[in-house]
């Protein structure tokens, strides 16, 4: 066999792989939505479904950048304080800057923190981990230091329209995570760059042999999370009108448990941004239930904790009998 037709078998058997996963997130989605609608008669209210899917936009615009870090094996842990600290920056840049202004400048900071961690972690040879852990305590401290402990609440009003705007009946939020994720899809699955991403996650070193630049892409999927973090803040600063150091608390943990219950590997290299879209909803149903059930908020972190714990060993389990 040639080496162009065994790389089609390969590329075949994955995306054959990451489609049946797909299949099976997407078939215990609906087995929690009917589980949440028999056991709660709220759940298929109107008013209940479009909290849901308000709920969505910030963890799945996160998730989004998580997956993109997670398939080179790496992990971004200081997503959460970038929402609060890009969100700080937007709110105190409004006054001079406008509307577009503060964004673009909040998409910037974002960007640039992203910057900083992918470079650490590539050129430094430093742990993702180690760096993004470094970059949490920064972010969330310089959101403090920034805003003076004070929440930001002089907020132009028509910026609320990004969150309770509608084109067509369906939330404008909503429609711009539709149009991230399709565009997240793309470029994993047809270009050239979404390529060499899995390439680095499944042997960043048989990549760097192949002659690909693993070193610029390394660093980018860090990038994408920074201004992700920063289009989350954007969103939630607009749904509330108000913006928050402690704003994104907590977002870390709740996307990277949307991507590792998608069936993304946090070894590298497998995964879909489809069963990230799904990996969110599934987190989101589970607290909106939660939150129906009058489950005690002390509690629901125990559960998605112990989510986390057996999509892991699930995933582990899974590819070593693969294997």
């Amino acid at each position: 066999m040639s080496l162009a037709r065994a790389r089609s078998a390969l590329s075949a058997q994955a995306l054959l792989r990451s489609g049946q996963l797909e299949w099976r997130m997407l078939a215990l989605l609906v087995a929690l939505a009917i589980v949440l609608s028999l056991v709660s008669p709220y759940f298929l209210t109107i008013s209940n479904l479009s909290n849901v899917l308000d709920q969505s936009v910030v963890t799945g615009i996160v998730a989004i950048g998580q997956t993109f870090v997670i398939l080179t094996a790496g992990i971004d842990l200081s997503v959460g304080s970038l929402v609060g600290f890009t969100g700080i920056v937007l709110g105190l840049s409004f006054a001079r800057f406008g509307m577009v202004g503060a964004t673009v400048i909040a998409l910037l900071a974002g960007a640039a923190a992203g910057l900083i961690n992918g470079t650490i972690i590539t050129k430094g040879r430093v742990a993702a981990f180690v760096v993004t852990l470094g970059m949490m305590s920064i972010a969330r401290s310089q959101a403090y230091v920034l805003s003076g402990a004070n929440s930001i609440s002089s907020i132009p009003a028509g910026f609320g329209v990004l969150a309770s705007g509608t084109l067509f009946g369906v939330p404008i939020n909503f429609i711009v995570l539709v149009v991230l994720y399709a565009v997240a899809w793309w470029f994993l699955t047809r270009s050239k760059g979404g390529r060499i991403l899995y390439a680095i996650g499944s042997n960043s070193e048989a990549a760097r042999v192949a002659g690909l630049q693993v070193d610029r892409y390394s660093i980018v999927p860090y990038v994408v999370a920074g201004v992700l973090s920063a289009v989350a803040a954007v969103f939630l600063s607009a749904r509330i009108l108000s913006i928050d150091p402690i704003a994104g608390t907590g977002l870390e943990l709740d996307s990277i448990a949307a991507v590792v219950i998608g069936g993304t590997s946090l070894f590298g290299g497998r995964g879909s941004i489809i069963g990230t879209l799904i990996g969110v909803f599934i987190m989101v149903l589970i607290r909106n239930g939660l939150n129906l059930l009058n489950v005690s908020p002390y509690w629901q972190g125990t559960a998605i904790g112990s989510i986390i714990i057996a999509a892991v060993l699930a995933e582990r389990l899974l590819s070593a009998r693969k294997s």
